[in-house]
């Protein structure tokens, strides 16, 4: 095995939550960790970043580092200043407070992490935990897939979405290659009224699952595997470009 990683860290959860740590104490022991994170949660911030104000960031312990910025800011940051003149080997974002399945990922803070250091060039990793009780398991999963890495690297350039039951770690986690399911709509949104009778909004739960079958990471993580997705950022619906290029021509069925 290669000498110790050189790893960088993040999350959408927040510099101080307990899965980001969880992972890092994972890996102290056979990588260089630097943390940097944001200074509070920023779930479902997604890709967005901050740019009609400066960032600020602090460092609140060595090599850990809290921005007042969403988690692309983080690793932007991380990538272009902090870390410029030696880039990190892996980006690895999480371990997420939930799961990140389906269409969860265009709003994920944690896969927009990933997403980011993906977009700079560095392999980069998604971990959540689908529940909010046994870090420490899923951070001896994390270890195993960057234990893998560091002895055959990882074979493509595409990020990885990882999704880990939440389950006791006296149980054997197997691992399966995944797509993304899909989800039904989200809920209402629920209104209320605030203190001084205004109305205000909170959006509502989720949609059920939709596209849960077999070869799902709904499904994978249902039947307690480890789900792993690669994921693409390239959107483009390449199947419909003749289709509306005909539209446009006038000439579509």
């Amino acid at each position: 095995m290669q000498s110790k990683l050189k790893i960088l860290l993040s999350n959408d959860d927040g510099v101080h939550a307990q899965g980001i740590h969880a992972l890092a104490d994972a890996l102290r022991d056979i990588a260089d960790i630097t943390i940097v994170a944001p200074d509070r949660n920023r779930s479902g911030a997604s890709n967005s970043l901050t740019l009609e104000q400066p960032l600020r960031v602090a460092e609140i312990a060595p090599h850990i580092y809290s921005v007042q910025g969403t988690p692309t800011d983080c690793v932007h940051f991380a990538l272009n200043e902090l870390m410029k003149d030696d880039l990190p080997d892996l980006v690895l974002s999480g371990i997420n407070h939930g799961a990140n399945l389906g269409d969860d990922v265009l709003y994920s803070g944690t896969v927009a992490a990933a997403m980011e250091g993906h977009f700079l060039g560095v392999q980069s990793i998604a971990f959540s935990l689908v529940g909010k009780v046994n870090f420490t398991a899923a951070a001896k999963v994390a270890r195993s897939i960057v234990e893998q890495h560091m002895v055959q690297p990882i074979p493509t350039s595409r990020l990885l979405n990882i999704n880990i039951p939440d389950v006791d770690e006296s149980e054997y986690l197997e691992r399966k290659i995944t797509r993304l399911g899909a989800r039904h709509h989200a809920e209402n949104m629920i209104k209320q009224k605030d203190p001084r009778g205004h109305d205000i909004y909170w959006f509502g739960p989720p949609g059920k699952e939709q596209d849960a079958g077999e070869g799902t990471d709904f499904f994978a993580v249902e039947q307690k595997f480890v789900s792993i997705t690669p994921l693409q950022v390239d959107l483009t619906a390449h199947e419909a470009l003749r289709t509306i290029d005909n539209w446009l021509k006038g000439t579509a069925l």
